[in-house]
């Protein structure tokens, strides 16, 4: 895997939105999302819960789609373009949350999907090996570098069932590092992860951030905008209500009125606490 330097002048942003609004069943979901992520800057998408940070994440991978605009402009490139083939786009955003770790344990049977199944699979988009599926040593390869990546060599041949929270995210990671791509999208990634495992799981993005690869982080803990993560956008109610750099927008003001409910937000070394006040 490569090592990736910011943008250079005149190339696409990696995100861009225009006056983007999704619509399900009469409601709008998101409205007017306009924002830029070029590649290299790290962000995150902070919200409560039900603030549209999962139809965030869909319009993102085309699972829904926004209006259509009134000027004719698209209302969202990925990279530049407006049209993708969905496994194409897999190839250069992986996605990373705790739906897709349940989908596997949902839809792989036990004792039949290591850990170096899974990350395999990601060459083919699909939920473990199957027999039709040809793996080529170079794709084995790269299994192995991204295993390595993630400090889960150990994890290659245990079933994925038989792996405790950390460690699958760890492989589904590895999964999708497997194509390179040019930035990770993460949604609520310490999901179902204890303290002492969130920690540890965060220190393997921050690694993951330093070696090149674009972070996109969708949650709604302030503890897990790591110190490379310097633009904070905040989404509530479908709309963005402040985007900015970290130390702006993270305030005990902007946080209390976004959540309604009085907090209070503290720094140390980069790192950032938000805890409700009495």
């Amino acid at each position: 895997m490569s090592q990736r330097s910011d943008s250079k002048p005149g190339q696409p942003p990696l995100l861009q939105m225009r006056d983007a609004t999704v619509i399900k069943e009469g409601r709008r979901i998101l409205e007017g999302l306009s924002l830029e992520i070029r590649e290299g800057e790290h962000t995150a998408i902070l919200g409560p819960n039900g603030a549209g940070k999962s139809s965030f994440i869909r319009l993102i991978t085309r699972e829904d789609y926004p209006l259509a605009s009134v000027n004719g402009a698209p209302p969202l490139l990925l990279f530049g373009q407006d049209l993708w083939n969905v496994f194409e786009l897999r190839s250069q955003l992986g996605i990373i949350s705790a739906d897709l770790q349940a989908n596997f344990l949902e839809r792989t049977l036990p004792g039949q999907t290591r850990g170096v199944d899974v990350v395999l699979s990601g060459f083919f988009a699909s939920y473990g090996l199957f027999w039709h599926q040809e793996v080529t040593g170079k794709m084995r390869h790269l299994a192995q570098k991204a295993l390595a990546l993630m400090e889960a060599e150990h994890l290659a041949e245990a079933f994925i069932e038989t792996m405790s929270t950390g460690e699958a995210r760890r492989i589904l990671i590895a999964r999708a590092l497997v194509h390179d791509p040019k930035a990770l999208i993460l949604d609520e990634p310490t999901t179902g992860l204890d303290l002492l495992a969130r920690g540890r799981f965060l220190k393997t993005i921050q690694k993951i951030a330093q070696h090149g690869q674009t972070i996109i982080l969708v949650t709604h803990r302030v503890e897990e905008i790591f110190p490379e993560i310097d633009r904070v956008i905040l989404l509530n109610h479908g709309r963005i209500i402040h985007d900015g750099r970290k130390r702006q927008v993270l305030t005990s003001r902007r946080l209390s009125a976004m959540f309604g409910a009085p907090i209070r937000v503290r720094q140390s070394r980069g790192y950032y606490t938000a805890a409700s006040v009495e």
